[in-house]
């Protein structure tokens, strides 16, 4: 297990080192999903992944849980690099349009998520996801509680 003082990091910091450093050995949804941070910037990210069959809902298609996975990783950790160290967040709300279907056959679908607003208290964001042909998958906005 890492011995990295994750609470010492900014958000930004945070962010950037799973970027580089795309820990293994640290148990997550982004692991599990094989996510990929693909751009870090104070107030967004772009994370993406590969689709792959176990994805499927019934009809055949990636789940809608996978695009909502993406846009609530994508927007919170946005909102997760405009914190302090040693401050974290929750998502309080995540709203999903679904837009069309995304094929289970390895296609690329990637999320960017960016901060409308970091209060004290609160953060908002909006985010989309789309696929390799830039058309869009689903969009989505959430409100994340800072504590």
């Amino acid at each position: 297990m890492t011995t990295t003082d994750f609470t010492a990091m900014t958000g930004l910091e945070l962010m950037r080192w799973v970027q580089t450093e795309r820990p293994t050995d640290i148990p997550s949804i982004g692991r599990l999903l094989g996510m990929r941070f693909d751009e870090v910037d104070h107030g967004r990210i772009v994370v993406s992944l590969d689709t792959r069959p176990d994805f499927a809902n019934p009809l055949g298609t990636v789940h809608g849980g996978i695009a909502a996975t993406l846009l609530d990783s994508a927007m919170g950790c946005a909102v997760h690099t405009t914190l302090p160290a040693g401050a974290g967040y929750t998502t309080l709300e995540l709203k999903v349009n679904y837009i069309r279907a995304a094929r289970t056959d390895g296609q690329t679908l990637t999320a960017e998520g960016t901060v409308m607003h970091a209060g004290r208290r609160t953060a908002t964001a909006e985010g989309k996801v789309l696929d390799e042909q830039g058309k869009l998958i689903a969009h989505a906005t959430t409100t994340c509680m800072i504590f």
